[in-house]
């Protein structure tokens, strides 16, 4: 039974989370027990804060210990400042009061159990053929250490798996790089644009059963948040709490235009650092955009294509998938996220392997601080910062011009 409400007119009182906040935790026997809470990094909008608070009011007293771990992926490590901010509370090594602050720290192999392997076959029947390789399941050492996991993060369209939060937050959010690379390149094989927003996905259901040989109770609070406030808060089970919040997600998270456009100006919040989290400001808006037509990434701020991934990125450049199926000897040693993310970047194309001729669907564009010379090395357009001026963008949507002021987590499509 899922726990909770949603509005796609209004967003919840603080009054209201709470009272879901209390309702879902009064559920759970805490008693005596050790909790770990499993959480976005600064790449989400999310009220970590107000939740934050919420778990220390209604559990401090009740619980042996209340822990956080950040599901960062394979994103940067979080400084104690980043923390703070992301807590809402002053963070002192990795300490916040009572409550320990972890980091995930996916680069380093001994802090990983393989709690089983998914074999081929299942991987086959799952992608309807589109890929046949066994994959161990490996997943933070540190659930062990805990009585119970509550997930607690928001659900947007997502260009992996349909829309993101529940079971993602382990997979990839604390999972090992195996179960990553192949979830990632078979979303890639599908394709953004077909993946986006689609609801339950074959993604979604090689993370949920990797997600089966998890032994420790799991619940979830998953939310559905704009930067103007939280439209739903849902509690229960991973999969059920997503499947509410996924639903409301579709109503408050996608943009119907009438016709595709041809240049779209994804302005960038800050929230994203480098184009590996930036590029949202092109996935959401791929679907939206015409053929022959153009999304410029908007961000002065971004002088990194990726803290984590940049190296490999630069030898392989961005490009369309059937670039890489074209020529997969040469590339197949590539860890499959970072071919994802390629091909998620550069969107749809054709690639004809007798002229070596690449033609994407549409152009992708950075007006960031990555200079001209290095976006032409990875195969992407450059345009310069300084000329551009979103109000000039603004209100052109009659000629085929869009701004989208806060890009990467609301889709466009066409009705």
């Amino acid at each position: 039974m899922v726990i909770g409400q949603g509005f796609a007119d209004r967003y919840l009182t603080n009054d209201e989370i709470c009272g879901i906040v209390q309702q879902g935790l009064g559920s759970l026997d805490l008693d005596g027990k050790r909790v770990l809470v499993i959480i976005p990094d600064g790449t989400r909008t999310m009220p970590t804060p107000l939740m934050f608070g919420l778990f220390e009011k209604q559990l401090a007293s009740r619980v042996a210990a209340l822990d956080y771990l950040v599901a960062l992926g394979t994103h940067p490590m979080m400084s104690d400042a980043q923390l703070s901010k992301l807590v809402g509370r002053p963070v002192e090594n990795g300490q916040a009061g009572k409550s320990r602050i972890f980091n995930h720290h996916w680069e380093n192999p001994a802090n990983f159990l393989t709690l089983g392997v998914i074999p081929a076959t299942e991987i086959s029947e799952i992608t309807g053929g589109l890929l046949a390789e066994e994959v161990p399941v490996q997943l933070n050492k540190m659930i062990l250490d805990y009585d119970q996991i509550i997930i607690c993060g928001p659900v947007f369209p997502h260009e992996v798996v349909g829309f993101s939060g529940g079971t993602k937050y382990f997979f990839p959010g604390i999972g090992g790089s195996e179960i990553i690379n192949l979830t990632h390149w078979v979303g890639a094989l599908m394709t953004n644009y077909r993946v986006i927003g689609s609801g339950y996905t074959p993604l979604r259901a090689i993370i949920d059963r990797a997600v089966s040989f998890i032994d420790r109770p799991t619940e979830c609070f998953a939310l559905v948040v704009t930067h103007e406030g939280v439209a739903g808060l849902y509690f229960g089970t991973p999969q059920e709490a997503w499947k509410s919040a996924s639903a409301l997600s579709a109503q408050k998270h996608i943009v119907y235009v009438k016709k595709p456009f041809r240049r779209v100006l994804s302005v960038m919040p800050k929230l994203y650092d480098d184009l590996w989290t930036g590029a949202k400001g092109m996935y959401k808006m791929e679907p939206a955009v015409a053929d022959g037509g153009e999304v410029v990434i908007y961000a002065p701020h971004i002088d990194e294509v990726s803290y984590t991934h940049g190296k490999l990125i630069e030898e392989i450049g961005y490009h369309c998938r059937d670039y890489f199926l074209a020529q997969w000897e040469k590339f197949k040693g590539y860890p499959g996220g970072v071919l994802a993310h390629s091909t998620h970047v550069k969107g749809l194309g054709a690639y004809d392997a007798a002229t070596g001729k690449e033609t994407p669907r549409i152009q992708v564009t950075l007006a960031t601080g990555i200079p001209r010379e290095r976006c032409e090395r990875i195969n992407l357009g450059y345009l310069d910062p300084a000329t551009i001026h979103p109000e000039e963008w603004a209100g052109r949507e009659d000629e085929g011009i869009l701004m989208v002021p806060r890009a990467g987590e609301m889709l466009y499509r066409v009705q």
